[in-house]
């Protein structure tokens, strides 16, 4: 049986688990200190509630996750679906807006990564349906691995790297599960054990893209710049034309600007309201010292992120309110790109942003 046809099995055999539950729910983490946590389980608390009927009840586990957590688009969206069944239409319509703005700005992965990180949103109901899965099906290296996924794609790495290693239990030298485990342990800072899980995997499979790049990255963070850039230059071989925009996102890690540009422009054509190509093939003329034409920078400021980017690069912003309106760790680590404090970029941003690495090769490039 293939992987989605075993997924809808599981889950078909796990709707009467799913029942009982809805029936006789358990939400322990409501309580907890961790304010993703408790967000999230104030959150599957008011769906519960809003399937029972429970409508002004489900409101305040909405408004209570979305006081933790601002940013959760899904739990906006729900607040704004019990408004409407309330008949409460004026005040959902804001709502309903609010979450669309959350859900767009939202950055996926690059396009050059493990495509776990290329999702959106918390995935909450796809870990609660594998949750409910494993509890039907107990053998098999599948049902593990999709469990670890989901919850590696939330950052979760601890507790992902527990299902990986449970299904390399039933599947030793799976190259996919092996690359999994690599990711887990380089969100968690082991990096030499990520390297390992990576080597292990791509002896496997020698020519995995997105495996070279997980192990580039771990690479870069222990210090070894020269065999990421190795495990880049392979990956950029490897990717086919037609992924001009995960060619771009490893050619501006190797801070090759030359390479870049072309890439970003055919990325450009087929995703023009992408505003971050269109960032990044300003960045790349602006780095070849060529003039930064009007082609793909507004007109007017922004100030949804990354506007402030474009505005810095025009002219109209200074580096302090460019700063200021920087609200992430990774949004800073652009900022701080763009005003090429790469030096800075070097010593805070995560080695997974592109930043990180271009920042890396700059400063080598200088020695």
């Amino acid at each position: 049986m293939s992987k989605p046809g075993f997924l809808k099995s599981a889950l078909a055999g796990a709707s009467g688990l799913w029942q009982k539950r809805a029936r006789h729910p358990g939400f322990p983490d409501v309580d907890a200190a961790d304010p993703e946590r408790r967000g999230q389980a104030l959150f599957r608390r008011g769906r519960h509630r809003m399937r029972s009927g429970e409508i002004e009840s489900a409101l305040e586990d909405f408004e209570h996750a979305i006081e933790l957590l601002p940013d959760f688009a899904e739990a906006v969206a729900s607040h704004a679906e019990c408004l409407d069944m309330l008949g409460r239409v004026a005040p959902a319509r804001p709502e309903y807006e609010k979450a669309r703005q959350l859900w767009a700005e939202q950055r996926v992965g690059a396009p050059d990564r493990c495509y776990l990180f290329r999702q959106q949103g918390r995935l909450t109901f796809e870990v609660e349906s594998y949750e409910l899965a494993l509890q039907r099906i107990k053998t098999g290296s599948f049902p593990l691995s999709a469990s670890g996924n989901a919850l590696l794609a939330r950052g979760r790495a601890e507790e992902a790297l527990r299902f990986y290693d449970q299904g390399l239990k039933f599947k030793e030298k799976d190259s996919a599960i092996l690359a999994l485990k690599g990711e887990a342990l380089s969100m968690l800072g082991r990096y030499r054990q990520a390297v390992d899980a990576f080597n292990s995997s791509l002896h496997a499979n020698p020519r995995a893209p997105e495996t070279l790049s997980g192990r580039a990255i771990a690479f870069a963070a222990m210090g070894r710049l020269d065999k990421a850039n190795d495990d880049w230059r392979q990956q950029l071989s490897l990717l086919p034309e037609m992924q001009s925009a995960a060619r771009a996102c490893v050619a501006l890690r190797l801070a090759d600007y030359e390479a870049a540009l072309p890439e970003l422009e055919r990325a450009i054509a087929k995703a023009p309201d992408d505003p971050y190509w269109r960032l990044y093939r300003l960045t790349a003329l602006k780095r070849l010292g060529r003039p930064l034409d009007a082609v793909g920078m507004p007109r007017e400021s922004a100030a949804a992120w990354p506007g402030p980017l474009f505005d810095l690069l025009a002219g109209r912003a200074t580096a302090d309110a460019v700063l200021a309106a920087a609200t992430t760790d990774g949004r800073r680590a652009e900022a701080l790109f763009q005003m090429e404090r790469f030096k800075e970029v070097a010593e805070r941003a995560p080695p997974a942003m592109i930043e990180y690495a271009a920042a890396r090769n700059e400063l080598s490039q200088r020695r």
